[in-house]
């Protein structure tokens, strides 16, 4: 209502967005680093199983990323939707504009600052954000490298939490722009990407239950019936980490799967599987070059599922991963993040979604761990 009001005068809406997902930019390789680093570090993989593990996590990964891009590509969600594309980058304008020159000297990076003459005040953004996300640890005791990258990833989270804080205000600023310039023609492709989405879910739970059918001594319906309260948690929850109690106790206790097997996929996979949450981010990629009228060729095609893949990697225990690894993909292939809060409109429902596509990816892996012989 208030783009609609403002009209082409809600573009300056938009600046306080662009500041969030600058911030969620720069946050973001750093945090993937970190929790893949701690991921491996504090994972045990051990056994005869852990060296199926990886093979069953990076096969149903690349599917559910090659689901998602086949059914944007078929159903062309965003196609028409006539959004328009941003503008190239004007020095004369930026330097005439003293909002675009604050914006401008918001890291793109956490270690780009410290490398760019001139850039102080993003070595001050990063050294204020890193001093108060650390005060409270003056006392805590660095004995281990191990500790030493905790830390450096609770500190990444704290200061995550305090930009998702402001993720409401960066949706409602860029999507009045988007009405007061674009209209709400952008919008009515929404409902296309949403069913598109849910459509692609689908398909990759019923390769799941598939591969279930054919892999392992597992009925698809008896892990329905009994990893029932996991999925619904997941979906209530939208966190696979919170999850992975339930997940674990059922696929032990209800389904019958030996300890190891169940331990491996709910608690050990669950920390690197991420089908869902990867889907996702191929199909939003596509969606928005399609609003936009970028065709994106087979090569970037190809680096979204790359991209997809290392960011859903120890993406399980980080807060709204999702809207953080979602920046790291688009980057990659040249897409304006400013569009993501277009899709963040949608995002509490299909979070939800995906979150049960990933608690369901856990279960697949554990059932084919278990073999076709019960234990």
């Amino acid at each position: 209502m208030v783009g609609f009001l403002l009209g082409s005068e809600a573009a300056v809406l938009a600046v306080p967005g662009k500041l969030v997902l600058r911030l969620l930019g720069a946050l973001a390789p750093a945090l993937i680093l970190a929790a893949i680093v701690h991921t491996f570090m504090t994972t045990q993989l051990g056994g005869p199983l852990a060296a199926r593990l990886p093979r069953l996590l990076l096969l149903n990964t690349l599917v559910a990323i090659t689901v998602g891009l086949t059914v944007a590509n078929v159903i062309q969600p965003g196609q028409g939707a006539g959004l328009t594309p941003p503008a190239p980058h004007d020095e004369t304008a930026k330097s005439a504009n003293p909002l675009a020159l604050f914006l401008e000297n918001v890291p793109k990076s956490l270690l780009g600052p410290l490398g760019d003459d001139g850039k102080v005040i993003g070595v001050i953004f990063i050294a204020v954000a890193f001093g108060m996300a650390l005060r409270k640890e003056r006392e805590r005791s660095l004995g281990t490298v191990g500790h030493l990258v905790e830390l450096f990833l609770e500190s990444l989270i704290k200061i995550l939490h305090w930009i998702i804080a402001v993720v409401p205000l960066a949706v409602f600023g860029i999507v009045a722009s988007i009405v007061g310039t674009e209209g709400f023609a952008p919008f009515k492709a929404l409902g296309i990407f949403v069913v598109s989405v849910l459509l692609a879910l689908a398909i990759q739970a019923g390769y799941y239950l598939l591969r279930i059918r054919f892999g392992s001594w597992v009925r698809p319906a008896d892990l329905i019936r009994g990893g029932r309260d996991a999925l619904v948690m997941a979906f209530s929850t939208a966190s696979s980490t919170a999850t992975m109690p339930v997940t674990y106790a059922a696929l032990k206790e209800r389904v019958g799967l030996r300890e190891q097997s169940a331990s491996m996929g709910a608690l050990v996979g669950a920390n690197f599987n991420n089908d869902g949450t990867a889907l996702y981010e191929a199909m939003a990629a596509l969606f928005i070059a399609q609003m936009i009228g970028m065709d994106l060729s087979f090569q970037q095609q190809l680096l979204v599922v790359l991209t997809s893949i290392v960011a859903s990697v120890g993406a399980a225990g980080i807060p709204e991963a999702g809207l953080v690894t979602m920046t790291m993909v688009f980057t990659a292939v040249g897409l304006p993040v400013q569009y993501i809060p277009v899709l963040l409109t949608v995002d509490w429902f299909l979070d939800r979604c995906r979150t049960a596509i990933n608690v369901m990816g856990d279960m697949n892996v554990s059932c084919l761990l278990d073999g076709k012989q019960k234990g």
